[in-house]
């Protein structure tokens, strides 16, 4: 006998709606269901792949909300339309950029034939930064603090740096390394410094189970196409893993397959070594991923990782206790500017702990370039070798100048976070920095977290400044010496 459910026909009516009926409904304020103007549209038109891709709903949807814009956008024609207008704002960002670097620095480029880096290029000699005027650097220096920020005389140079385009900004690569790999190459904006400002390209590569060998690189930029004919039999096979691995591109928040790229063209993303170019630098920036609100944000040179198997500390904020966590947060923070979502949208890449560890190894065989006027044994000078001038500058290093309170040998880095409280002097203020490692620094300009100091004189005169060291001419230009030597 068949059993009356009269539920069951009624449940059996609402199953039968269609799903796309649903869609083009909403509640409104009195509870009624009412069709939008979107699911009205739909329920008459033929429906094509263009016409599903639609939003046809009021709300958010994360996966078209490219720039934030409101339901039923396109996110193709937006991006354009962002593009359009980037490419149209960019002489005038970069234009006020370079005003504020002509109104801080004398960027005309000075070098001494004598004054080189590991494979030859020309050292930029400054200082570089401006004063203000109808001040000398001896006067500023027997200033205090209060003195300085009572009259308005802290060089602008000795501030922050800020990102080209402060507001939106991202990695930014120089030119340089864009004519080599045009994929890195953004349409926004350009680098700002002048190459001479910059390390050498392409850095030389150090091993510290090949001393013998010296520079391995072949004078070749490491990239996916020639990382294994240049290392393969010079590292073992875990450690060339992890140089596949690094040179590797993954996702980043301006170099990507989504529409809201700053990169022209669809992109797989960056590599660890498109950044640490050889496991240097080549001054490439960003911006800090762990501050907010964005216009506090600090720009972010790329540090080099020589000499990592010999630090403790990583990270913007230095809050990474190994390379192994090192490696593997990297890209969810600088990558994606901390932000989980943005990494999950453009492409979230999670790499097992197996070719982290290779990864961190082939990091952990880089070494610092050679260094001939110091004792293996020290890291300090070797007197029989320095010059009168560096070892001048070596007692001052480690005695009036105060360096060695945070740089100690032989990488010359305590592994600490030290906050130098520009504020006092009336600039902004920066937090706690790590400890940078001074050995090899001649490879490595421009100076300080952010490059604000273009060459190792505009970086003594900032800690002159500073720490309230009052060096005369001749003693800065000894530690300069000395630091050069390193």
């Amino acid at each position: 006998m068949k059993v009356q459910r009269p539920w069951l026909d009624r449940l059996a009516m609402i199953v039968g709606i269609s799903c796309v009926s649903l869609l083009v409904f909403h509640v409104n304020r009195t509870g009624l269901a009412q069709p939008t103007s979107q699911g009205k549209k739909q329920e008459t038109q033929v429906g094509t792949i263009e016409d599903t891709k639609k939003k046809g709903f009021e709300g958010v949807d994360f996966s078209y909300d490219v720039f934030g814009a409101p339901p039923g956008q396109d996110p193709q024609k937006i991006a354009h339309e962002v593009m359009k207008k980037d490419i149209a704002d960019k002489p005038d960002v970069m234009k006020r950029h370079r005003k504020l670097l002509s109104e801080r620095y004398d960027l005309s480029c000075r070098t001494e034939k004598a004054l080189t880096m590991t494979n030859g290029k020309l050292q930029p000699i400054g200082p570089t930064v401006k004063l203000p005027s109808g001040i000398s650097w001896e006067q500023l220096a027997q200033q205090s603090s209060e003195e300085i920020k009572t009259k308005s005389v802290f060089p602008p140079g000795f501030d922050r740096l800020p990102h080209v385009k402060q507001a939106v900004g991202g990695q930014v690569f120089p030119q340089i390394q864009i004519k080599q790999f045009p994929r890195l190459e953004r349409f926004d904006v350009d680098f700002d410094l002048p190459e001479c400002f910059l390390p050498e390209f392409p850095p030389p590569i150090f091993l510290t189970t090949h001393p013998e060998l010296g520079d391995v690189s072949q004078g070749e930029v490491l990239h996916a196409e020639n990382f294994d004919r240049l290392f393969r039999g010079l590292v073992t096979p875990a450690q060339l893993d992890g140089l596949r691995m690094l040179v590797t591109q993954f996702p980043q928040e301006e170099f990507n397959a989504t529409h809201d790229r700053k990169s022209a063209k669809p992109s797989l993303g960056v590599s660890c070594l498109d950044c640490h170019v050889n496991f240097h630098t080549t001054g490439q920036f960003h911006l800090n991923p762990d501050t907010r609100p964005q216009m506090e944000r600090l720009r972010l040179d790329t540090t080099s990782l020589r000499g990592m198997f010999n630090q403790q500390i990583h990270g913007s904020k230095r809050s990474i206790r190994s390379v192994e966590d090192f490696t593997e947060f990297e890209q969810r923070t600088a990558y994606f500017n901390g932000d989980p979502i943005r990494a999950m949208k453009k492409g979230m890449n999670i790499i097992d702990r197996v070719p982290v560890a290779h990864m961190a190894q082939m990091q952990n065989m880089i070494d610092f370039p050679p260094a001939p006027h110091l004792d293996p044994m020290t890291g300090r000078l070797d007197r029989m070798q320095a010059t009168p001038l560096e070892t001048r500058g070596e007692d001052l290093f480690f005695g009036k100048a105060r360096c060695a309170a945070c740089h100690l040998p032989p990488s010359y880095t305590d592994h600490q976070m030290h906050d130098l409280h520009l504020e006092r002097f009336g600039a902004a203020a920066d937090g706690p920095i790590k400890t940078f490692v001074l050995r090899g620094i001649k490879d490595s300009p421009p100076y300080f977290h952010d490059g604000r100091l273009p060459t190792l004189e505009d970086t003594v005169e900032f800690f002159n400044i500073a720490g309230g060291l009052k060096l005369d001419q001749e003693e800065k230009k000894a530690l300069t010496a000395f630091l050069r030597a390193l």
